[in-house]
C-alpha cells in the first residue's frame, strides 16, 4: 500500500527529527507507557522444569515496542525497565528485582537491549518491508540466544553446548510464535498509535 508506506516513512522520519533534537511530550509519553508494559508484563514469567530460565513475555513486548516506538526510544524503554528492576522493583521475572536477578543466570535481560535496537532499526528503516521486520527480529534473537547461552554457560559452569540446550532450543517454538503475533499485530498497533506521535 504506497500510501501506508509514506505514511510509515513520513512518521520515521518524524521520529529521527525528535529523536535527534528532544522527544515529544507524546513520545516520552508513549516510551513510559511501553516501558510500564513491560513492567507488568515481564514478571509473568512461566518456570519450566529443564531450565533455569523461565519463558517470559518480555521479547514480545519488545517487538512491539519496534513498531510503536522504533530503534532509539525501544533501546530507552527497556533500559529504564533495567535501570527500575535493578533498584529493586518487583519487576523482573517471576516479580523479582535487584542486581543479583539482573546479574544472575537470566542473563537474556541484558540481552534484550541488542534485540531492541536491531529489532527496531529494521522496523524504522523498512517500514513497509514485513519480511525485514522478521529478519530483525530473528537477528536480535540469535544476538539474545548467543549472549545468554554464553552468560548462562558461564554463571553453571556448564559447556556452550549444553547450555544452548538449555537455555534456547525449547524457546525457540515460542519465540516463532512471538515473531508471527507481532509481524501480524504491530503493524496494526502502529498505525493506531503514529496519530498521537
Amino acid at each position: 500500500d504506497p500510501a501506508a508506506e509514506m505514511m510509515d516513512v513520513g512518521r520515521n522520519t518524524k521520529m529521527e527529527k525528535t529523536t535527534a533534537k528532544h522527544m515529544s511530550t507524546a513520545q516520552m509519553t508513549v516510551t513510559a507507557l511501553m516501558t510500564a508494559i513491560t513492567c507488568i508484563l515481564a514478571p509473568m514469567a512461566l518456570p519450566i522444569p529443564i531450565s533455569p530460565v523461565p519463558i517470559s513475555l518480555t521479547n514480545l513486548v519488545i517487538f512491539f515496542m519496534a513498531y510503536i516506538l522504533g530503534m532509539k526510544l525501544s533501546v530507552a524503554s527497556y533500559v529504564l525497565y533495567l535501570l527500575l528492576g535493578t533498584v529493586g522493583l518487583p519487576v523482573f521475572s517471576g516479580f523479582s528485582g535487584g542486581v543479583g536477578k539482573l546479574l544472575g543466570p537470566t542473563g537474556g535481560l541484558i540481552g534484550f537491549i541488542f534485540l531492541a535496537a536491531i529489532a527496531g532499526f529494521f522496523v524504522e528503516k523498512f517500514p513497509a518491508k514485513i519480511y525485514m521486520h522478521v529478519v530483525g527480529m530473528i537477528i536480535g534473537m540469535a544476538i539474545c540466544y548467543i549472549f545468554g547461552t554464553a552468560w548462562l554457560a558461564g554463571q553453571l559452569g556448564m559447556s556452550f553446548v549444553a547450555a544452548l540446550g538449555v537455555g534456547v532450543i525449547p524457546y525457540l517454538p515460542g519465540d516463532t510464535a512471538k515473531i508471527i503475533i507481532a509481524i501480524i499485530a504491530g503493524p496494526q498497533i502502529r498505525k493506531a498509535v503514529s496519530r498521537f506521535m
